[in-house]
């Protein structure tokens, strides 16, 4: 029955009968824990062990106790929770949003991010995606027929946009720009310069903006900009959000999408037959955990300290080199003068027992580096460690070679 689907589909693999490298495909990944393997290829901050905070934690058990619990909310999304989000979509973002008009709640941000791409994107529409960028970019636009433009991030130039390379790869066929900002996995925070260019070529060009800013949350010594906010572009970009990152709510599976009310509409028509709604609880614990972030500062702290750490131990390795990380919990790494990035990640599940992500899965630009999630375990000594046989493989593989 394969040969019935779709190409991207068909060209894809589960796990089920080939080995799969991907952490979040099949269940090979979690399978290395049990070998004492260290996961650290997996954004989910301080998986696995517990960090719910109380408050939040209270919220959702009351919540579960209550008549509610086994019921649906609207499709598009607890009103409660969304009043809660504009306050903070204005004071952080400084977008002035309506909950009944620019908001939609969304299972989790991936769901999100598909759903914003969806109503734009047909066989044949080109969509440029400043590369190397998250995984889902590519797949969506895969899955959905469009045609994948990969516009190349320089390293030397800290991956910030350049407006001539942006607009020369604009065709007649262009439809969209996908941007995660942050980026994931570079960890580069666009400065104003790239998003004065990101915004002339949408203007210019009559483009749709899709921005994905699952990583907003910490970003360190740089200033964060939401693209949305700029002038003439809350019209034309679908922005994504996610309580995964930031708040640490991988588990609650709560997302939303922000963008004009002519766009929204179409999204509110179609939200029950695509994404169907959100886990009741979860909305009401997602509210708890905005009205008192201060347990946020526990995971900023521990970020900031791994970052720096990172950066100490990788660039102490010969060959190899990582920029000091501008944002969130992950770290991206060259590893090119040593080799194919695929052969060293396997070589450090062995020798390092540290399981992290091959580059290439985040599309042109991303072979011959690898991305490490630094937000993994709570206790910042097991990151160390982990670091440190990285350190030690490394040196080890050069020898060997």
């Amino acid at each position: 029955m394969k040969h019935k689907m779709i190409a991207a589909f068909k060209k894809a693999e589960g796990g089920l009968f080939s080995a799969v490298e991907k952490a979040d495909v099949g269940n090979s990944y979690q399978e290395m824990e049990k070998q004492g393997i260290a996961l650290m290829g997996w954004a989910d901050p301080f998986m696995p062990d517990f960090s719910l905070p109380e408050h939040v934690k209270k919220a959702m058990i009351a919540e579960i106790e209550a008549p509610s619990a086994s019921h649906y909310t609207a499709p598009i999304g607890s009103y409660e929770l969304k009043v809660v989000l504009a306050k903070k979509l204005k004071e952080k973002n400084h977008l002035d949003v309506s909950p009944d008009r620019n908001i939609l709640i969304t299972p989790g941000s991936d769901s999100g991010l598909y759903f914003s791409i969806l109503p734009f994107i047909e066989p044949g529409d080109e969509v440029l995606i400043p590369s190397p960028s998250y995984a889902n970019n590519y797949l969506a636009i895969d899955i959905m027929g469009g045609k994948i433009v990969s516009v190349p991030l320089k390293e030397d130039e800290g991956y910030q946009l350049n407006e001539e390379v942006l607009e020369s790869y604009v065709t007649e066929k262009t439809k969209m720009i996908i941007l995660t900002h942050p980026n994931n996995p570079t960890t580069t925070v666009y400065n104003r310069a790239s998003l004065e260019a990101l915004r002339n070529v949408c203007v210019k060009h009559d483009l749709i903006l899709v921005c994905d800013q699952a990583f907003e949350d910490f970003t360190y010594d740089h200033e964060f900009i939401t693209p949305a906010s700029m002038e003439g572009m809350f019209e034309r970009t679908v922005t994504v959000f996610s309580v995964s990152k930031g708040l640490g709510l991988s588990g609650f599976r709560v997302g939303y999408i922000v963008t004009s009310d002519v766009i929204m509409d179409t999204m509110y028509a179609n939200a029950v037959g695509v994404l169907g709604a959100t886990h009741t609880a979860s909305q009401r614990a997602v509210i708890a955990a905005f009205e008192d972030s201060s347990y946020m500062k526990v995971f900023e702290e521990a970020y900031d300290a791994r970052r720096h750490k990172a950066y100490e131990i990788i660039n102490s390795i010969p060959n190899v080199s990582m920029a000091l990380p501008e944002s969130g919990f992950l770290c991206w790494i060259n590893v090119s003068k040593l080799g194919k990035s695929s052969d060293i990640v396997s070589y450090l599940v062995k020798e390092a027992k540290v399981s992290i992500n091959d580059g290439v899965n985040y599309g042109p630009g991303g072979e011959g580096h690898l991305r490490i999630v630094l937000g993994v375990y709570k206790d910042n000594q097991k990151v160390f460690d982990a670091l440190e046989r990285i350190k030690a493989a490394l040196i080890k593989y050069q020898q060997d070679k």
